[in-house]
């Protein structure tokens, strides 16, 4: 039997799991974890903690600020769009177990009763 958690996860999942796979969705909502880790390239790059790549920034022939910002947006997008995505799939192996559970405790039920 499931408990009372599991059967509220499956009616939930079941209502929204094709709304959180949106690409779109998953990337607005993981936007905070890509920025985790954007946020700390542009201050270590802001702070010149390294001397040799300050070198580098500096040098108007060798460094594209642009290249830095398209660079960091992917960054962004990826890690937005990979992170939820793992959740997503995480969620989804946890409902399908449970469908399986479910499905296993209604034939043993049945089975008991004498039922075919």
């Amino acid at each position: 039997m499931l408990s009372a958690q599991e059967r509220e996860f499956v009616n939930y999942w079941e209502r929204n799991r094709l709304k959180q796979k949106k690409v779109f969705r998953l990337f607005l909502v993981g936007i905070p974890a890509g920025l985790l880790f954007a946020i700390p390239i542009t201050l270590s790059i802001i702070s010149g903690w390294h001397k040799r790549a300050m070198m580098e920034a500096n040098n108007p022939d060798d460094f594209n600020p642009l290249i830095l910002i398209i660079a960091l947006l992917l960054i962004v997008v990826f890690v937005a769009i990979f992170s939820k995505y793992h959740q997503w799939e995480m969620r989804e192996q946890r409902y399908r177990e449970l469908i399986a559970k479910q499905s296993v405790d209604q034939k043993e039920a049945r089975d008991t009763n004498g039922e075919k």
